[in-house]
């Protein structure tokens, strides 16, 4: 019997078209030494996209700038070794009728000197904190700001040469572009900081400047959250209302797509309103949305050692009736999608008690 789950309703929109509603979410997993994709990371995608899945988002990737990398064995997206190594990816997710789209990351104050590629560099961001009123690294100024904005732009750029489908940047979870939004990592007083436009200018001159390289047809996807790594209970905006002065500039800059980070799909996000994060935002900016957190597991994606936490399959009803009231376009699944290549596939075919539970040991799995 066909599946009549809103999940599998073809995507259609002006820049992007998908078979189905189901997103690969990014999920960092250290498996590049030398900071190249290699023939185990494009097997692991292939089989996502081979699975089922209408969009894959990869774990972040570092753009071009001295500062971006936080942690050991990453995938790079510039330089002639890692950009044919991701190259190999696009063709084989393409090969297995999926799509791809990278996501462009800089990790700012979050990187600590002795890590690759040049030891030496402390992190960089907007008031040298990677949390709050501790000042741990270097507080960018206009020319590392120049800096990172041509980053960003030449790995969108890349990204659309070597042919993936769209790109993401990374705008959440406490990295840099998020620490300029956040006023308790943003301090500054100039004109990123103070109000809540200033804190999303470095933002809407990345988006733009991508804008400008890629052209007006390829899309663009931003991932924000509320939530921060340093701090779970952060807000960056407290009511709709903030809500819609943080998003407005970032539509008219060129956003097409917004990835909206939460911890647990099922939870409102304001009092007075059942709306979740990416149903506000698809409000809010008439936007695609695409909503993510724990979906289809009975457990938080994070526990209290920043680690993907163990659990278990869970029913889908109460994702595929948000979607069935249109309260946001697209599902981005991580855990299971670690633990169940071919998740997307056995939900298709009403084969989910096949579907295995996401334990911590599939995380470090080649495939």
């Amino acid at each position: 019997m066909p599946n009549n789950s809103p999940l599998f309703i073809p995507f259609n929109s002006e820049k992007l078209n998908l078979k189905n509603r189901i997103v690969m979410a990014p999920m960092t997993r250290t498996f590049s030494p030398g900071n190249v994709p290699k023939a185990n990371v494009v097997e692991y995608y292939q089989r996502r996209a081979a699975g089922g899945v209408g969009l894959i988002i990869t774990e972040g990737t570092c753009i071009d700038h001295k500062a971006a990398n936080g942690y050991a064995n990453v995938p790079f997206f510039y330089g002639e070794k890692a950009l044919a190594g991701w190259k190999k990816v696009v063709d084989a997710v393409h090969q297995a009728d999926g799509k791809i789209a990278p996501q462009l990351w800089h990790v700012g104050g979050i990187r600590r000197p002795g890590t690759e590629p040049d030891e030496s560099i402390v992190g960089y961001s907007p008031s040298g904190m990677a949390m709050p009123n501790k000042v741990t690294g270097h507080a960018m100024t206009q020319d590392d700001i120049n800096d990172v904005i041509e980053a960003f732009a030449q790995a969108a750029l890349n990204a659309k040469n070597i042919g993936f489908d769209a790109i993401e940047l990374h705008g959440a979870h406490g990295y840099l572009i998020d620490q300029f939004f956040w006023q308790a990592t943003n301090v500054r007083d100039d004109q990123y900081g103070g109000n809540m436009e200033n804190r999303g200018r470095f933002a809407v001159e990345v988006i733009t400047a991508v804008r400008k390289a890629v052209g007006e047809n390829f899309p663009i996807i931003f991932r924000y959250s509320q939530w921060k790594q340093q701090d779970y209970t952060a807000h960056l905006a407290q009511t709709p209302e903030q809500l819609t002065e943080f998003l407005q500039p970032l539509v008219a800059a060129g956003v097409d797509i917004f990835h909206c980070s939460s911890r647990r799909f099922w939870q409102a996000e304001f009092e007075g309103s059942n709306l979740n994060l990416a149903a506000w935002t698809q409000k809010i900016t008439k936007k695609p949305s695409i909503t993510v957190g724990s979906v289809g597991l009975d457990n938080d994606f994070m526990d209290g050692t920043q680690t993907f936490a163990e659990a278990k399959p869970a029913s889908l009803d109460a994702l595929e009736s948000k979607m069935a009231n249109n309260e946001f376009d697209l599902v981005a699944v991580g855990r299971a999608l670690i633990a169940n290549p071919d998740w997307a596939n056995k939900v298709k075919n009403d084969e989910t008690e096949q579907l295995k539970p996401y334990l911590k040991e599939n995380l470090t799995s080649l495939i």
